[in-house]
């Protein structure tokens, strides 16, 4: 029982770190989708996924010829205060609308 308790707790704070992970990173991916596709209509790319973006997320929206292309970069917050951060990071690609006065990131 003395050896078990402290591998469960490490267990549980992994297991929960894991999930704070993957429910960041489908953020990141929402935020990035709206962020490549507003800006392939021509709005700006960064206020739209900064909109769906999780808390602390950081936008960078690329345009490369007919492409446009958003990337958000997310810490995760992990249980331990000694323990490392993690940052997830999710990335989009939309084709600009053709007749739409430019992309703009």
């Amino acid at each position: 029982m003395a050896a078990g308790l402290p591998a469960l707790v490490l267990l549980l704070i992994a297991g929960l770190t894991a999930v704070g992970a993957v429910t960041t990173r489908a953020g990141c991916l929402d935020a990035a989708r709206e962020a490549a596709l507003a800006a392939s209509r021509g709005e700006s790319g960064s206020a739209a996924g900064a909109r769906y973006a999780p808390a602390g997320a950081d936008i960078s929206v690329t345009v490369s010829g007919d492409r446009v292309t958003a990337t958000v970069r997310a810490p995760v917050r992990t249980l331990g205060a000694r323990l490392p951060r993690i940052t997830v990071s999710a990335t989009a690609v939309a084709a600009v609308e053709p007749g739409t006065p430019g992309p703009r990131p």
